[in-house]
């Protein structure tokens, strides 16, 4: 695993400032500190940091075909690389390393910009070819590894592993974007490919960016060269399709195995990571290294039963025990993820992944399972709700339900049978509406209330909604189940789960792999129906049912737990305090962004016990963690 950064000059050969280009890779030295490397010619800057995981004694980068002719900054892994080798030295390519890194340089001279479909793995990369005076960026079909990239007004294009790799640049334009903002808001994350700042993306995952130099910049046009499919597969029985599920799994698990330093996994206790780690134990001789963390705290500590798992496959495994009140990462946040970012489990991803690089360099987790196959409470919610919509004509549910969620009183405190208020607001709205509504931290209503007159003239009428309404349109699927579910896979899949995940392990210098997210898997999957995922109540139905001969159905069909952290308890309790001073008391009350009236409700409420704000209130604090930085 590693990072990379890059300068080009779109409008000629300038001379690339050397000491900049130096300041922005040694910003991300966290992603690679085995070794570094750097490659200047006119108008052209490229570097890298490398944490060195296969062919230990070469394969530095920058990396160049026998010519000199093309150079490749890269990161991630390649998987299918031994094949690829072959199939280019058939064409006549030579090779002189053992790393996946140069299946990339000899790729692009034999395919061009299709290489990137032969690739089986998690990659950003760029290529630069100097007979083309073209660079070419890429990132992997699933957004598992991140690329950042911006066209700034003096012509120069620069591009990084991490956001803070381009606020290094002194001409970055560093200037908030209003719709970022109110994703954030709903959302808890900003969504590809939107950053904090305009005029500086994310690479969409699935997609290539090619920019040719002496040309002028003109328009920055991202192509999709993958999508996810929903090809229905064909099978004779559910066993048979079991059969093959555990099969394909155990094939994504092995290919995600190939390393030269110490592997492992994560072992949440959870179906996912217990799956991974039962293919491992039966793909290895000795014993898996496994790492978890656990609690001090009734209702978020899983840590027995991923002891369990441990016990059942004999892995080497190591716990740690986290007090539940762990909260002094929160001002190093902010600078692991560079903007804001709201989801709270990140403070124990970031624990986990200090435990486990103790011992390994490379560790796979279960990430994606849930997603994947249809595992998380809101897909049970919205096909119950679009049931219950299937009943009432659209002008009648619209107006019943629209006036029940107007009147009903929203009672946090009561049994969960008589919150029901979210419920009838969402059933007022369309499927993508009302799944929208589940899912934001900050529903519609509480936003325009959340934010100041300015602010909401700023935004000039954007919605948040617009993410899931685009994806929803593009979605190759009218199934609805199947449908909500590409929409969380090209937006909270990336931008939350696998963007938690990466800054969190490489702040530890830690690589980590996640095999459900192997392209060729989520193809066949994908293809699965819907009605064989969630069946009735229970979600990932045919993962689970596969698994029946590997995992105990304790495991398999407990209540998920998640990887929660206790902040209702926190904002009325230890971090009470730090609370009010960043929200009321100078802090974002300053910024002009909110209503203050607003943000005084919301700590009230929550403070008093009269409601239970914390998302928001997390989502806030973390906001002006982020502002500190920007």
């Amino acid at each position: 695993m590693c990072g990379i950064a890059g300068i080009l000059d779109t409008r000629g050969t300038r001379e690339i400032d050397r000491d900049l280009l130096g300041r922005m890779n040694q910003s991300q030295f966290h992603r690679g500190p085995d070794e570094g490397g750097v490659h200047f010619e006119p108008g052209l800057g490229l570097a890298h940091r490398r944490l060195s995981i296969i062919d230990l004694s070469s394969g530095q980068q920058p990396m160049f075909n026998q010519e000199h002719s093309v150079c490749v900054v890269f990161n991630g892994e390649i998987y299918n690389f031994p094949a690829l080798r072959k199939e280019l030295e058939a064409k006549g390519y030579i090779f002189t390393s053992h790393c996946d890194t140069e299946v990339i340089v000899h790729g692009w001279s034999a395919w061009g910009e299709a290489c990137v479909e032969k690739f089986r793995g998690m990659f950003a990369f760029a290529v630069w070819d100097s007979q083309q005076r073209s660079l070419f960026l890429a990132r992997d079909r699933l957004g598992i590894k991140p690329l950042f990239y911006s066209l700034l007004p003096d012509g120069q294009f620069i591009f990084g592993s991490e956001l803070k790799v381009l606020s290094c640049h002194p001409d970055l334009p560093k200037k908030m974007d209003p719709r970022a903002v109110e994703d954030y808001f709903a959302l808890g994350y900003i969504p590809e490919p939107k950053t904090i700042y305009q005029d500086v993306y994310k690479l969409d995952p699935g997609h290539t960016l090619t920019i040719k130099q002496g040309q002028g910049p003109g328009e920055l046009n991202s192509h999709e060269y993958w999508d996810i499919p929903f090809t229905p597969v064909s099978f004779n029985s559910e066993q048979d399709l079991q059969e093959e599920l555990i099969q394909r799994l155990r094939e994504a698990v092995d290919i995600h195995m190939v390393a030269e330093v110490p592997l492992g996994a994560f072992l949440s206790g959870g179906v996912d990571s217990s799956a991974v780690v039962a293919m491992m134990a039966g793909l290895q001789q000795e014993p898996v290294n496994t790492c978890s963390i656990g609690f001090d705290a009734k209702g978020f500590d899983e840590s027995v039963y991923a002891q369990q798992v441990a016990e059942q496959f004999g892995t080497r495994h190591d716990v740690k025990i986290v007090d539940p009140n762990d909260f002094d990462l929160i001002d190093q946040l902010a600078g692991l993820y560079d903007e804001p970012f709201a989801d709270s489990s990140a403070l124990p991803t970031y624990r986990v992944c200090q435990l486990a690089k103790q011992r390994v360099t490379v560790a796979l987790s279960g990430d994606g399972g849930d997603e994947h196959f249809a595992g998380y409470r809101r897909y049970r919610w919205h096909m119950n709700e679009e049931k219950l919509r299937g009943f009432f004509p659209d002008p009648l549910r619209k107006s019943v339900f629209g006036l029940a969620g107007r009147l009903y009183p929203k009672l946090d405190w009561a049994p969960r049978v008589l919150r029901a208020k979210t419920t009838f607001q969402s059933m007022a709205r369309d499927p993508i509406e009302g799944y929208f509504h589940n899912f934001s931290i900050l529903v519609d209503e509480q936003r325009e209330q959340l934010f100041s007159a300015s602010f909401k003239k700023e935004l000039q009428g954007y919605k948040a909604s617009e993410v899931f309404r685009y994806y929803a349109d593009k979605a190759p699927t009218d199934d609805p189940l199947s449908k909500v579910q590409y929409i969380d896979m090209k937006t909270y899949l990336p931008g939350d789960i696998l963007t938690k995940v990466d800054r969190a392990s490489m702040a530890h210098s830690l690589e980590v792999r996640v095999p459900i997210l192997d392209h060729k898997f989520v193809e066949w999957v994908s293809g699965i129906p819907s009605g064989l995922k969630l069946q009735g109540q229970e979600g990932k139905s045919i993962f689970k049912k596969s698994l029946e001969p590997y995992l105990d159905k304790n495991i398999l069909y407990r209540d998920k737990m998640g990887f929660a952290v206790p902040l209702a308890q926190w904002f009325r309790g230890p971090l009470k305090a730090k609370l009010r001073a960043s929200l009321l008391d100078g802090g974002l009350a300053e910024t002009g962004m909110f209503d203050n009236n607003y943000l005084e409700q919301l700590v009230n409420q929550h403070q008093s016990g009269q409601r239970d704000n914390s998302a928001s209130l997390w989502s806030l604090l973390m906001f002006n963690e982020s502002l500190k930085q920007l």
